[in-house]
């Protein structure tokens, strides 16, 4: 088990890398399109301010997309009191807790790292969740607080939003911009190729992103079964979600990455654009390791 979490680590850190060479050849572009390399370096310079603003302010953005509120230990004491244990386990401060007034069975985390994170649950999960199969749902959620999951998830948020920025001001740099390098050294075929990168590079940074969040819901189920050391809970929990299937009231595609299972309507490309695991492979890997955690 030891083995394909840090397998996942590895994984995380290939594919955070193909975000600096999307936006690496963006820039190249730019500077090959106006043969002037300040004009990458400003757009990728506004790019990184965008970035990093987005990564300050994303958690408050989140929480006003989703409709949660957060509570008090008087308001909840059942789920307040299970977060709390869990971060006394874990050794971590206790985070902010939310609730989200919604019957679809759901649950979230987000925040910059363990110091400013969020928790929450819909008042659906609590409605259909045993006490041990909540806890078991924390536990998960408390896993990509711990494994600071919520952060890579914000960067790797933050750095889409970034190649869209880039994509698009290119694109009205060449259509409104004028001139550039097309003179006689310039290649009708390099600007059909950098053209198809810029339409595609969005795209596949947003799969990227899936990729990201795929990989690290399975390292929190790991992290929330070793956590309890009560895999069959989390496996119970999971399954009650299966059977109790039902997207949020508020959907947002911007935020599907941060709740325990994927809370937006099912499509035809569900599965390759969803930020989740099936929740079937999710089970099916906890009850064939349970007797290693």
């Amino acid at each position: 088990m030891y083995k394909a979490i840090a397998a996942n680590k590895r994984n995380t850190v290939l594919i955070m890398a193909v975000f600096v060479a999307l936006i690496g050849a963006i820039g190249w572009l730019v500077s090959w399109y106006y043969g002037n390399t300040n004009v990458a370096y400003v757009i990728i310079g506004v790019a990184a301010i965008y970035a990093w603003l987005q990564y300050y302010m994303a958690t408050k953005i989140a929480i006003s997309m989703t409709g949660a509120k957060e509570i008090q230990k008087r308001d909840n004491p059942r789920l307040y009191r299970i977060i709390e244990n869990l971060a006394i386990t874990l050794g971590m401060p206790t985070p902010k807790v939310y609730v989200i007034d919604d019957k679809a069975p759901n649950a979230f985390a987000t925040g910059r790292d363990p110091k400013h994170a969020i928790v929450g649950v819909t008042t659906g999960l609590m409605d259909i969740m045993e006490d041990m199969e909540l806890e078991a749902v924390m536990a998960h959620e408390m896993g990509h607080v711990k494994n600071y999951d919520i952060r890579v998830s914000m960067i790797a948020f933050g750095l889409v939003s970034v190649i869209g920025l880039l994509a698009d001001i290119f694109l009205r740099m060449m259509i409104f911009g004028g001139g550039g390098n097309r003179g006689n050294n310039s290649s009708p075929v390099l600007l059909v190729v950098g053209l198809v990168v810029i339409i595609i590079a969005p795209i596949l940074a947003a799969i990227v992103q899936m990729a990201v969040s795929r990989q690290r819901e399975y390292l929190a189920d790991v992290s929330g079964a070793m956590t309890t050391r009560n895999p069959d809970s989390l496996a119970s929990a999971l399954q009650k979600l299966k059977d109790n299937s039902q997207p949020l009231k508020h959907q947002h595609s911007a935020t599907s990455h941060l709740f325990f299972s994927n809370p937006l309507k099912k499509g035809g490309f569900s599965k390759l654009f969803s930020t989740h695991p099936p929740l079937e492979d999710r089970i099916a890997r906890l009850r064939k390791n349970a007797d290693k955690f």
